[in-house]
């Protein structure tokens, strides 16, 4: 099982990384341009249009596939950094506060920060592996 499945990682690893990139981009939509209209986003203070901005740019990156590590790396960061300020003083429990999603997304950036963007990504096909 382990050699039928391990020839699919290369392709696994590209189809996560724009996967990732896609649902980042998402938020970025929703919190700049308002669609799909979404009520806390609705009027979203500076931080929040600023976070809209990053995930906008650097998700559409990461679905490409180009400067894919250090913007893997920087979107993990931004995910730390959303679930500290916007949901641990929520409470503890992720579950509770509402942080499963930016865990998860820092956790997945950071894991692409180290692996790369795989062999479907521009950075493959400029031959860098950043």
């Amino acid at each position: 099982m382990d050699q039928t499945l391990s020839k699919f990682q290369p392709v696994a690893l590209s189809l996560f990384r724009f996967i990732t990139g896609l649902l980042l981009f998402q938020y970025g939509v929703a919190k700049i341009f308002k669609f799909p209209v979404i009520p806390q986003f609705a009027n979203p203070p500076p931080l929040i249009m600023t976070a809209g901005g990053i995930e906008l740019v650097l998700g559409a990156l990461l679905m490409i596939g180009l400067f894919t590590r250090v913007t893997a790396f920087i979107l993990s960061g931004e995910m730390a950094v959303a679930y500290f300020i916007g949901h641990f003083p929520r409470g503890f429990f992720p579950l509770i506060n509402n942080g499963t999603a930016a865990i998860l997304f820092c956790f997945a950036c950071l894991y692409l920060a180290t692996e790369g963007g795989g062999p479907y990504s521009v950075d493959a096909m400029r031959g860098k592996k950043s």
